[in-house]
């Protein structure tokens, strides 16, 4: 089963470049970055799009979004929240992006993390028709495929939210399910923030009981996802079951989708993110902490 979840999930290069002209096909560039810098001990990060690599080149026919503005709500206090369901109809709907539009999503990241964050908020508004290029943009520039300074422009189309409640958690939802042996928390962060050793906020360490799976250890040094079999191994040695709950978390809720990708790719059928993350956790003293393995 998994093997039709990778074809139905992961766009291979190839495969994309012979369906660049495909008209219910919408290419979107989300490359982005998270810049850290550690004053006082503590990290300090920067959420930023990268417009200006857009108009130095992208696949030709994408369409850019910004994933610090374009789908977060700006009025949520937590930093890159999603957006309410009548922004996102909004945004893709200006971008072409209809009900039945396919869309494939790249970016510059090691583990596609943009990428993964626009297919997360697609299918928690219901939006199944989405696809992550496998090893994105750099990728795309190494097998030597065209790019293109050329922005596109498509009719407006009608994108309709019907929004997956169970696709996020709260943080409230989360609580709760702390020491339900049916629900099990990913930390998709590396290891010195799981563990305390480096802070970002007020608090260091992870949410109790989580194990740790950072989003680096689900793809290779080339950008592109593990087989099907190195997945599985990182998983199951976690004790990570398809018949659980799992929900992930990270700093802002970017690097989680790229842990719940992996999972999907492997057919774990219930997934969750917890938006909030550590931005919301970590600042929250009425919320419990561990540190340490």
């Amino acid at each position: 089963m998994s093997r039709a979840s990778r074809e139905r999930w992961l766009a291979e290069s190839s495969w994309l470049a012979a369906h660049l002209q495909d008209p219910d096909l919408r290419l979107v560039d989300m490359r982005g970055a998270v810049r850290v810098a550690a004053r006082d001990g503590v990290q300090h990060a920067e959420y930023v799009g990268l417009p200006d690599a857009y108009e130095a080149g992208h696949i030709p026919g994408a369409v850019f979004l910004n994933w610090t503005t374009d789908i977060v709500d700006a009025a949520d206090p937590v930093p890159a929240q999603v957006a309410p369901p009548e922004r996102i109809a909004a945004v893709l709907g200006a971008a072409g992006i209809g009900d039945q539009t396919t869309v494939v999503a790249y970016d510059n990241h090691p583990s596609s993390q943009f990428a993964t964050r626009l297919w997360w908020v697609l299918r928690y508004y219901g939006h199944d028709k989405v696809q992550v290029l496998d090893g994105g943009w750099p990728r795309w520039q190494r097998e030597g495929y065209p790019s293109s300074t050329e922005r596109p422009s498509y009719p407006a189309a009608a994108f309709t939210p019907r929004m997956r409640g169970e696709w996020r958690a709260t943080a409230e939802q989360v609580l709760a399910t702390l020491g339900r042996p049916e629900v099990t928390l990913v930390d998709a962060r590396d290891q010195a923030q799981y563990t305390g050793t480096v802070r970002r906020g007020p608090r260091g360490g992870h949410i109790p009981g989580a194990v740790n799976l950072p989003r680096e250890a689900v793809v290779d040094d080339s950008g592109c996802y593990r087989g099907d079999r190195e997945l599985r191994q990182a998983v199951e040695a976690l004790d990570l079951r398809p018949e659980q709950q799992i929900v992930a978390y990270c700093n802002g809720g970017v690097a989680a989708t790229s842990v719940l990708f992996a999972l999907s790719l492997l057919d774990y059928p219930r997934l969750s993110n917890y938006d909030g993350s550590w931005n919301e956790w970590g600042s929250r003293a009425d919320l419990p902490v561990e540190a340490g393995r």
